[in-house]
């Protein structure tokens, strides 16, 4: 057993626009599940949609939504989550709601389904997985949570990238020692993950890189266009040629083992002479949990690593690569301050700090990258510094996976001059 007892519940949200996905655990070494929503078959995905009956201020979502709308019942409420990040009031039956709320009614409804396998006290620690993440998509998911009053030392947030990186952790090592592909394919998205790994290194560094196949898209709309009355025969033939040109590209590297196809995309019977082509030499899986479950597999990892996950280290574009810190003065000699440091994910890297600017008006940063650039220096320039001498609070995080954010708080210099109130902020590309 792991550091969990069976009483202890583990939980993996996949959450998007279209629908949304629950796994779960029982322990840290426990085996991962995904709810259904019909029993005894393996139906995971939950429309990411409400319903609000018309007139009244009752709600329904998922499955059930679909069904009142389509009964003529209510307002059928799609895009939640988009919407939610858009942040404009909607307006839904004559009244105006927060797409955040709403979005925060759907995540406890959903949730409820958890009463299946546990109850709500039993929930231990959760990882909510999106497709990406900013400071902007991290703001609503907070709210999202504070909304159903779920505390926020038992949730944690990660990329569609970082779970995919954490499913392969509990995969044998065969499947992914060199490379492996995933493929998501949804109803006007392909998307191709490739994940490297570089076992020159110690640990070995895995890397993972996203690519939105708009070409393949843009071909297969054209064909449906100009397709017409094309029997569904000859399309899913049109289908699987562009897709086997496809293939051949992005998996023409002999040392890729594994291929996973994710997505409604793959739905069907069109894959003939694709999946011939992917299947030689490799191992093939088709699926729809693979998000929900490593989502759940990262935080068993979190609570009791791996020996895969011992020696091996995710460096994906969610990570900060490079270390941040600045030369300072400490008893009368030079010394390195680390501020914020590599591998860390970019939106959670943060620090404050108080420092004594002796002369001058510039902070002097220095950046050194862990991808092969040169160590760089940036310069912090406090137009109209009020004084040479003053204490200042310096606050950094970053905007973008490579945008640093500064800002540089003037604090005066205790009973020889009072705060001036003074604020300067600079953001730059680290690497």
């Amino acid at each position: 057993m792991g550091l969990l007892s069976g009483n202890k519940l583990i939980v993996g949200y996949e959450l998007g626009n279209e629908y949304c996905q629950i796994s779960y655990a029982f322990s840290a070494d426990g085996a991962v599940e995904t709810l259904s929503q019909v029993a005894g078959e393996e139906i995971y995905n939950i429309p990411t949609v409400l319903c609000k009956r018309f007139g009244v201020n009752q709600w329904y979502y998922g499955r059930e939504a679909v069904r009142q709308a389509e009964e003529g019942q209510g307002i059928l409420v799609e895009n939640i989550w988009n919407l939610a990040l858009d942040g404009e009031l909607i307006v839904i039956d004559g009244e105006s709601y927060d797409p955040i709320s709403l979005m925060a009614l759907f995540f406890k409804r959903s949730m409820g389904l958890l009463s299946q396998v546990g109850t709500p006290e039993k929930l231990t620690a959760m990882m909510i997985t999106c497709a990406s993440l900013n400071r902007r998509i991290l703001e609503v998911l907070y709210r999202m949570v504070d909304g159903i009053h779920l505390k926020r030392d038992r949730v944690s947030f990660q990329s569609y990238m970082e779970s995919y990186y954490n499913y392969m952790l509990r995969q044998p090592e065969e499947l992914w020692v060199y490379m492996s592909i995933l493929f998501e394919y949804r109803e006007n998205m392909l998307k191709v993950y490739r994940l490297e790994c570089n076992r020159h290194t110690t640990p070995i560094v895995v890397f993972i890189e996203p690519k939105e196949q708009r070409t393949f898209m843009e071909k297969i709309q054209s064909f449906r266009a100009d397709g017409g009355e094309a029997a569904d025969g000859e399309k899913d033939k049109a289908l699987d040629k562009a897709f086997l040109e496809l293939a051949q590209v992005v998996c023409s590297d002999s040392r890729i083992r594994s291929v996973f196809l994710i997505g409604d995309g793959f739905g069907g019977d069109w894959m003939k002479d694709s999946l011939r082509y992917l299947c030689k030499g490799r191992r093939v899986f088709q699926g729809n949990n693979l998000f929900s479950k490593g989502a759940c597999h990262s935080v068993q990892e979190k609570m009791e690593v791996s020996d895969m996950g011992k020696t091996h280290v995710f460096l994906g574009t969610d990570k900060l690569k490079a270390n941040v810190g600045m030369e300072v003065l400490r008893r009368g000699e030079s010394s390195y301050c680390a501020l914020l440091d590599a591998g860390v994910n970019w939106y959670e890297a943060e620090q404050d700090v108080e420092l004594y600017l002796q002369d001058g008006n510039e902070i002097l940063l220095v950046v050194t990258p862990l991808i092969g650039k040169q160590v760089k220096t940036i310069r912090v320039v406090l137009e109209n510094f009020p004084a040479s001498i003053a204490r200042l609070r310096l606050h950094l995080y970053l905007e973008e996976e490579k945008r640093l954010a500064v800002e540089v708080e003037d604090l005066g210099f205790g009973e020889f001059r009072l705060p001036s109130g003074r604020m300067w902020k600079e953001e730059v590309e680290i690497y």
